[in-house]
């Protein structure tokens, strides 16, 4: 799986509460990155559930299926 931040990105931080392990706050972008080129397999459930909770709709994933 890999995951994305879009520019869309709010800075509101809520994926970096939901899996602190996959994502960061940038402070110099002001908004959210992906730690992983690939997203290893036991943080796959959190980080669909942080981009269900987006509310700016930024987070887009690419599952490897």
């Amino acid at each position: 799986m890999k995951v994305k931040v879009t520019k869309e990105c709010m800075g509101d931080r809520r994926c970096n509460d939901l899996c602190p392990e996959v994502f960061e706050y940038d402070e110099d972008e002001l908004k959210s990155i992906v730690k992983f080129d690939e997203v290893p397999s036991e943080y796959y459930a959190l980080v669909r559930q942080a981009a269900e909770e987006c509310g700016a709709f930024a987070i887009e994933i690419e599952d490897d299926n």
